[in-house]
């Protein structure tokens, strides 16, 4: 299938909203410019975001202009407000069905979109797996510090492997119980095969163990997938996921029971298991090169001694395009919740932090991501090629979707518990009155599904603030609800578009305080850090170590 790409550039209202950005205005309240901003960002004129599409050109030079409005400064290494990179474009054709022979001769078929998502691992035309064994590896997971490894000895070069998604979960000891950690990720998942030589991998999905449904699978794996360029990694010929009611009928086609099988995978002890199956699949691929950026402004700090370190803002500019279904009413993916209020909100950060006279001690980055829908690459791309020393980043504050509810008496902190920023955060709540909480929803693993991800790796202690659950003026448990039921019908779908019914109150609350984190940072002549022993301290004092080295 193929994408119908719409002509954005000629479209009357992208160049309505792109001069009205660059006009001098009075500034607005920041309920109004959030409004306007996330209005516009999703607006069809973007036809969804879609990186390397027309959209995803107008969605940058429309943050850049709102960046020079207020007063930023160009960021990248060149002097502009962009920093390119490449990605490739992979749009696999699938088959309509795919069968798996046991043995005896008998044989499974599952059908395309229903039943199973499948997309090319390999940057080329083709990419095949032929007459492969099948094996099931439990979690797929190796984890020596965990005393982990669902491998150990086995041999599965050019198999096909079959695994459970999430991480162990039922042990606050082990591999932090029901909080997911990157070991449960379908990134790590089809990492983990690849390293193996495994020339395919299948995830099993349940709602539960990846926190959201099946039709986030197709609308997500479907159409165009984005990469950044092959640097020779191992990998698959063709990472697919598989529901659960079919993967029960590949368990029942080898002989083997589902249920006492992935029980057995619940242990350290647990040795890959043959099923006895094998499989071919062929998919060919259009491909191409494209590029997208990364939109960089910087607010200079103005302590002499605290300047030349950064707190660096983040939220994704791209969403998911235009749907390759012809036949859909409404083939766009706005993007409105995920992610134009995460710019919006950094916009207004950035404009508050631009508009006061005296400006705060340490500088500040705000970098506009890109693909990050696509495994995020934009954040990747630019902890691989920073602006600034990892070393000198003394912290990132990531938005990552918005409150559209209301204001609520909580806020959650994705990342709470892992670095010193806890206490910044917490002082900032406790003067809007507000309580601070973890990870609200930790099995769905958000700490490692958005681009404060990236930062993270190089070293930089992170804040990712999300949506409290306890809204003010409404019952117990009603939050939750609402959250649920937006993940379930709206997450990655057409619909989530702006509407008039938005209530921004408990947005322009999470703005203040980012605005509050960022200023206290700014002011703590000690730099944040990382917990003793958390995964991320080791490259923190890598990085701390290589700029005083310098």
């Amino acid at each position: 299938m193929t994408r119908r790409t719409i002509a954005v550039a000629s479209c009357p209202l992208s160049l309505l909203l792109l001069a009205a950005c660059t006009q001098p205005a009075a500034q607005p309240d920041t309920t109004t410019q959030l409004a306007t901003w996330i209005a516009d960002l999703a607006d069809d004129a973007m036809e969804g975001r879609g990186p390397g599409t027309a959209g995803d050109v107008v969605a940058r030079q429309y943050i850049a202009d709102a960046m020079a409005g207020m007063g930023l400064e160009p960021a990248a290494a060149d002097g502009g407000w962009e920093q390119p990179f490449d990605i490739v474009s992979i749009d696999s054709t699938v088959p309509e069905t795919w069968t798996f022979t046991s043995g005896s001769g008998h044989s499974a078929e599952f059908a395309f979109w229903d039943e199973f998502i499948a997309h090319s691992g390999v940057q080329s035309e083709q990419a095949a797996i032929e007459d492969a064994e099948v094996v099931f590896v439990g979690y797929g997971i190796q984890a020596p510090e965990y005393g982990w490894d669902d491998y150990g000895d086995a041999d599965l070069a050019g198999k096909v492997l079959v695994m459970m998604n999430n991480d162990p979960d039922w042990d606050p000891d082990l591999f932090e119980g029901d909080r997911r950690l990157y070991y449960g990720r379908w990134t790590y998942k089809y990492e983990s095969a690849a390293a193996q030589g495994a020339v395919g991998a299948i995830i099993i999905h349940t709602t539960p163990s990846a926190g959201y449904p099946f039709q986030v699978v197709q609308t997500s794996w479907t159409g165009p997938q984005f990469e950044l360029p092959d640097e020779g990694e191992p990998r698959t010929q063709i990472n697919a996921w598989l529901t659960e009611e079919a993967s029960r009928r590949l368990f029942d086609l080898a002989g083997v029971d589902y249920d006492e099988t992935l029980e057995s995978a619940r242990s350290a002890d647990f040795s890959p298991v043959l099923l006895g199956v094998s499989t071919s699949l062929a998919l060919t691929s259009t491909v191409a090169s494209e590029q997208t950026a990364n939109v960089l402004g910087a607010l200079p700090g103005s302590d002499p001694e605290l300047a030349d370190e950064w707190i660096v803002f983040t939220a994704h500019h791209d969403h998911l395009g235009v749907s390759p279904d012809e036949s859909l009413e409404d083939r766009i993916y706005n993007g409105a919740l995920d992610n134009a209020a995460g710019v919006a909100q950094v916009l207004a950060i950035a404009s508050e932090l631009a508009a006061q006279e005296s400006g705060p001690s340490r500088s500040m980055l705000f970098a506009l991501v890109g693909a990050e829908e696509q495994g995020l690459l934009g954040s990747e791309y630019y902890a691989a090629h920073p602006t600034v020393p990892p070393g000198k980043m003394a912290a990132n504050i990531n938005y990552d979707g918005g409150n559209q509810w209301g204001r609520t008496r909580d806020v959650t902190y994705i990342g709470y518990g892992k670095s010193s920023l806890d206490a910044v955060v917490e002082a900032a709540a406790a003067e809007q009155g507000r309580t601070v909480l973890p990870d609200q929803f930790p099995a769905n693993g958000y700490f490692y599904r958005s681009d404060q991800l990236n930062f993270a790796r190089i070293g930089v202690p992170a804040i990712y603030l999300d949506n409290g659950t306890d809204f003010i003026d409404q019952p117990e448990g009603w939050g939750r609800e609402v959250l649920e039921a937006w993940t379930e019908n709206i997450y990655h779908q057409v619909s989530d578009e702006y509407g008039e019914d938005w209530n921004l109150e408990g947005m322009v609350d999470d703005v203040e305080l980012g605005l509050a984190c960022a200023r206290a940072i700014s002011e703590n002549p000690e730099l944040p850090s990382w917990n003793p022993g958390d995964e991320f301290e080791a490259a923190r004092l890598a990085a701390l170590a290589a700029v005083a080295g310098e």
